[in-house]
């Protein structure tokens, strides 16, 4: 089972206390379904960088579970350091990776976007491709004045309050193709050299495409401090080449370069290529070609599913009877999707072609509805769990316990939905479909009312412990 995986890059305007960014890793780590990738840290900035992938419900869950400790953890009135911000949490990129369209990563910041400007009260602004107005696609313009300015004036955000959290801002919450964070020091330290070659290669003052510039003090030296919005239009390559060239005409040296958080290989290869004057790099690359030619012993779906398995039999609450009876309804979907290609444009059933053909696709949505539900379900019972850490003295626990068992409802209740309309899908082809197939179709029904009773019994022990039972029986889940 190949699932859908999606890169977030939350950056959180703390870089020095260590208990903080501790704290931060926890609650992302905490949420099944997620890895952490890289943490990275810059004092001078006072900011950390967090990149972890996952399936898109886990992701979203994570990202919230980590905005929460932001809020309760650093507060912006304190704060100083070097990187422009506006918020504890202060921009939150969701980036396909695989299985995943840049319109269902809009749709996932948007999804997060909500939960923080409702729960959390801190305004929300949408940016880069989800942005709902061409000046809030830079984050540069929304963030202009940072959280003093912002402090000062009526906001309009796209989701929560139309002011700023008292001490944790605002936040921007976005979807991109993959950035690259990308530092070039130099060897002096007269911030305006940086301010200027940041000027003059930056894309907004006509410069390189798809690059954002700045010019800081870090450490004693200039820096030019940049997001490559696009590496295969510009490459760190190239930019660095023109920081250099621009560099050397003032007697600027460059010292040395970084890269915040991750970055594609191919952006290093292309930089080895463009140093050395290669033509072939990547046909020599020993690791490359050593993948290539030792594929897994086990196929990749087969690897995959066993692995879910294994996750499923472990210790963790987490994918539990929720997700199995999504999978369930997932299978079922599948052999009626099976059952109805085994009719589809046989002789014997050109009767019945096109209703075996609007079962297909029907079926073939519910599938994808139903596996989504899978890692959703996990997800959203890890947010039952961060809940129930929040210490007993404080008033907002009780609330955020509901909030998130009513939360946790939601996904089995659309398990149930769907199973239902499943089991008539597949007792409408166990009678008109091929007779071959017949013990498919059935078997489809049986996993179909595996799905409705394994997900009713979910939905109503999250409903049970809901402290406000008037609110429980309103939320429509049960």
């Amino acid at each position: 089972m190949t699932a859908p995986l999606v890169e977030c890059v939350p950056n959180f305007s703390e870089g020095r206390d260590a208990a903080t960014i501790d704290a931060l890793r926890s609650a992302i780590t905490a949420v099944a379904g997620v890895q952490l990738l890289d943490v990275q840290s810059d004092t001078a900035h006072n900011r950390s960088v967090f990149t972890f992938v996952g399936n898109p419900a886990a992701v979203v869950e994570a990202a919230f579970a980590a905005t929460r400790v932001a809020t309760d953890r650093i507060d912006l009135t304190k704060h100083s350091g070097e990187h422009p911000r506006m918020g504890a949490t202060d921009v939150v990129p969701f980036v396909p990776v695989t299985g995943v369209t840049m319109p269902e990563c809009v749709g996932l910041a948007r999804q997060l976007g909500e939960r923080v400007g409702k729960e959390l009260a801190i305004p929300v602004f949408l940016y880069a491709r989800a942005a709902t107005r061409p000046d809030h696609e830079r984050l540069p313009d929304i963030r202009k004045g940072e959280f003093e300015a912002l402090r000062a004036r009526a906001l309009a955000p796209d989701f929560g309050p139309p002011k700023v959290h008292p001490t944790a801002g605002a936040t921007a919450i976005g979807a991109r193709p993959f950035l690259v964070a990308f530092n070039v020091y130099l060897d002096t330290q007269e911030i305006a050299v940086a301010k200027e070659i940041a000027k003059q290669i930056r894309t907004s003052s006509g410069g390189l495409p798809g690059v954002q510039a700045s010019g800081f003090i870090v450490d004693g030296l200039a820096q030019v401090s940049m997001n490559l919005l696009d590496i295969d239009i510009t490459s760190p390559a190239v930019v660095f080449n023109a920081i250099k060239a621009r560099a050397e005409k003032q007697g600027v040296g460059v010292q040395y370069s970084e890269i915040v958080g991750l970055v594609p290989e191919r952006a290093l290869v292309g930089a080895a290529e463009s140093l050395l004057r290669l033509s072939n790099a990547g046909d020599h690359i020993l690791e490359t070609k050593i993948r290539a030619a030792m594929p897994s012993a086990t196929p990749a779906a087969a690897a995959s599913l066993d692995g879910w398995i294994d996750e499923l039999a472990g210790g963790a609450p987490t994918p539990g009877g929720g997700s199995a009876a999504a999978l369930a309804g997932t299978l079922a979907a599948a052999l009626v999707a099976m059952v109805a290609r085994l009719t589809i444009g046989k002789k014997a059933y050109a009767g019945v072609d096109a209703q075996a053909r609007d079962i297909l696709a029907e079926a073939e949505q519910l599938r994808a509805e139903l596996r989504r539900l899978v890692d959703e379900d996990a997800a959203a019972y890890a947010g039952v769990s961060q809940a129930y850490k929040i210490p007993k003295a404080d008033p907002r626990r009780a609330q955020a316990i509901d909030d998130a068992l009513l939360a946790a409802a939601r996904p089995p209740a659309d398990v149930v939905k769907h199973g239902r309309r499943l089991l008539a899908l597949a007792q409408t082809i166990e009678h008109i479909g091929n007779k071959n197939a017949v013990s498919d179709a059935r078997v489809a029904g049986m996993l179909a009312r595996t799905a409705i009773d394994g997900a009713t019994e979910n939905v109503n022990a999250n409903l049970a412990g809901v402290s406000d039972q008037a609110r429980a029986k309103q939320s429509g889940a049960g």
